[in-house]
């Protein structure tokens, strides 16, 4: 059974009533950077500035963060512009100098989040401590992890809590630095639905030319808030250049953003409703008719002696249908991963057959 979490309200700034917005450098590298980005940022539609103070880097040798001496500058930061600031944090003695120096706002990573040692580690630091602390997806795409990484804060008394949507890794890179499998947040969205929800277009895209599209997107999909990396100079920054944006540009992109209203609902669109809801009966009566026949292949099968996976009709089913689809406008990749779960269906009920 799945476990409700206990949330109350982020309590965090926002505009038109709904979005709000985290914004800064990937890495806090000078004093000089973060408090210019910041100045340049205060008043342009950011609500909370952001910088890695620690950076988790994929091979040794890279720059790691300036670690506790830039936790002064984001001080510096509040002081100066107003705004909250936040950051990263994946060890308890992150969390205890990120609270000593007075930082607002926790996320935790990607490789952080996949791991449930350090995420309970950093639950058990946050006991009796209300601060907002914002949980990015996991490397991989699992669900059942990132809820879990969220579960342990909230067992450990963390109530203010919020996802961010990142993006997963995948081997076959695409246009995507992280693919988006929008799928996943739309799944923690129903499983939790109150839970706030947060995007990284940064990450997800690595090119600040999909930073644009990619907020739309998420602003699309009733997203509560965006968390994008800014830079005051990009092509000069230490880390992430290519997917951070200037001021300048993420107060243009905030400015084109539309937001939708997920409330409202009209005669027009219920109706329509009402037609999906008829074609998905149809649907799932196919369906059954389909595994019907499958189950009567299946008694042939065994009365024949024959095996239960034949290659080559698969890979005639899969072919034809995607051919199909592209014709009626639907993407190959879809098709492909709605017969592959009809015929993972279509050999477990054969299965059933030939082992009874």
């Amino acid at each position: 059974m799945d476990m409700e979490l206990d949330l109350k309200p982020l309590a965090l700034p926002q505009d038109n009533e709904r979005l709000t917005v985290i914004a800064g450098p990937c890495s806090a590298e000078t004093e000089e950077q973060v408090i210019t980005t910041a100045r340049q940022l205060a008043g342009r539609g950011c609500h909370i500035f952001r910088a890695g103070v620690w950076k988790p880097r994929t091979k040794p040798g890279g720059f790691e963060g300036n670690g506790e001496a830039a936790l002064p500058w984001l001080q510096r930061v509040k002081e100066e512009t107003h705004m909250m600031v936040a950051t990263e944090v994946a060890t308890p003695e992150h969390v205890e100098l990120a609270l000593k120096y007075g930082v607002d706002v926790f996320w935790i990573g990607a490789r952080t989040s996949a791991n449930p040692f350090a995420m309970q580690a950093i639950a058990d630091s946050l006991k009796g401590i209300d601060v907002p602390v914002l949980v990015k997806n996991p490397v991989n795409p699992d669900l059942e992890l990132w809820i879990g990484a969220m579960e342990r804060l909230n067992q450990a008394g963390v109530k203010r809590i919020a996802a961010i949507h990142r993006g997963f890794s995948s081997y076959d890179k695409k246009i995507y630095r992280n693919l988006p499998m929008w799928q996943i947040p739309i799944e923690l969205r129903r499983r939790v639905p109150d839970l706030p929800l947060f995007c990284d277009p940064s990450h997800i895209g690595g090119k600040r030319e999909l930073v644009a599209p990619l907020c739309q997107q998420a602003m699309d999909l009733g997203m509560n808030g965006l968390i994008v990396e800014c830079h005051c100079d990009p092509d000069k920054a230490w880390s992430d250049a290519k997917q951070q944006v200037t001021p300048d540009i993420l107060a243009y992109i905030l400015s084109l953003l539309v937001l939708r209203d997920e409330k409202v609902t009209t005669e027009g669109i219920s109706l329509m409703r009402k037609q999906i809801d008829e074609l998905d009966n149809q649907l799932m009566e196919l369906l059954a008719k389909r595994m019907k026949v499958c189950r009567e292949i299946g008694e042939y099968k065994k009365e024949h002696n024959m095996t239960v996976l034949q290659t080559s009709r698969y890979n005639e089913i899969l072919n034809k249908r995607g051919a199909q689809g592209s014709l009626w406008g639907m993407a190959p990749d879809f098709i492909k991963t709605v017969f592959e779960a009809v015929h993972e269906e279509s050999v477990r009920q054969q299965m059933d057959i030939i082992n009874q």
